[in-house]
């Protein structure tokens, strides 16, 4: 079974299927012994790798690297990655899809913003003409090939929201995502328009949606939450205290909590479950399987069509 199909399954499920954000190996580490999905958010890559906002320096290749380096640690979670609006071309986002499938992404969400791009959560957002969007969309969906896609829109006009969320659903894209949405009573509106389209709804600190619990989102008809930020803001909010901490002590390094605490041995025996011969090869070699299958059938077709050409020619 595919990483993409997986997906699928797991959001066709009950309930609403939590992806967690993660910005880098180590915040990943973590939150995969919490929850078995992982949303690898464009704020927090940005933020991680660049040290820059999330406005649109993200280049696809550190991305793709970045994908892959999940996928070898995690080879039995959800990865669902944010590629914002493609990286601008058609062709490029194309590229992007495919290569991203190959190494073994679960899905991807597209946005329909226009350059300079922000965050789904930021003022000043611009969205591109919805028949410029939407023929980017088509390319990427006929190009994937069990990869889900999520169809994202940043309008923020409340007739034009619901008119993009239903021609969204409208296409042959696996989930809808509005992102920005600013009340309960803006999702169930949303969720009207969309029909029985899988809907996500985007949970960020501090951002314009309200903050729901999985079971209330489950309640209004939400298929899958993604919690962008999680990992990098509590990292970020520890690293102060402890910094500030270590500056009143005069450098002094706490006592160790040899109970709760981290330290090096914690750390350590993290990491080490990311070493490719203690990791579990069931579903690893199912993948390779998987895909060696689907190249000896691609392989079997093209041998016949050349069959074929040269019985005709004769």
């Amino acid at each position: 079974m595919t990483y993409g199909t997986k997906l699928r399954e797991r959001i066709a499920g009950p309930g609403t299927t939590p992806l967690i954000g993660v910005y880098d190996m180590y915040s990943a580490s973590i939150a995969a012994q919490h929850y078995d999905g992982m949303f690898v958010s464009g704020f927090g890559f940005a933020a991680s790798y660049y040290g820059l906002p999330d406005i649109g320096f993200i280049a696809w290749p550190d991305m793709m690297a970045f994908v892959q380096r999940l996928r070898g640690a995690f080879p039995r979670h959800h990865l669902l990655v944010d590629i914002d609006d493609g990286y601008v071309d058609p062709e490029v986002a194309c590229h992007v899809v495919e290569g991203l499938e190959r190494i073994g992404a679960s899905g991807v969400i597209l946005e329909d913003q226009k350059r300079p791009r922000r965050c789904g959560h930021a003022d000043g957002k611009q969205v591109l003409p919805l028949h410029e969007y939407l023929a980017k969309l088509e390319m990427v969906l006929a190009t994937r090939g069990d990869l889900v896609v999520v169809a994202r829109t940043d309008a923020t006009d409340e007739k034009d929201i619901l008119h993009r969320a239903e021609a969204l659903a409208a296409t042959d894209t696996d989930v809808v995502l509005v992102d920005g949405v600013r009340s309960v009573e803006w999702i169930r509106r949303i969720r009207a328009v969309v029909g029985d389209k899988p809907l996500l709804f985007n949970q960020i600190a501090g951002g314009k949606s309200p903050r729901l619990s999985l079971s209330e989102l489950s309640d209004l008809g939400v298929d899958v939450a993604i919690y962008s930020t999680p990992c990098l803001f509590a990292a970020h909010e520890a690293m102060h205290a402890a910094l500030a901490e270590l500056k009143r002590t005069d450098g002094r390094l706490p006592t160790p909590d040899t109970t709760n605490g981290v330290g090096v041995a914690t750390a350590t025996r993290l990491l080490e479950g990311n070493i490719a011969h203690r990791r579990p090869a069931v579903e690893i070699t199912a993948h390779r399987q998987e895909t060696g299958d689907a190249q000896e059938v691609q392989k079997n077709q093209e041998a016949e069509k050349t069959e074929k050409a040269v019985t005709a020619s004769l």
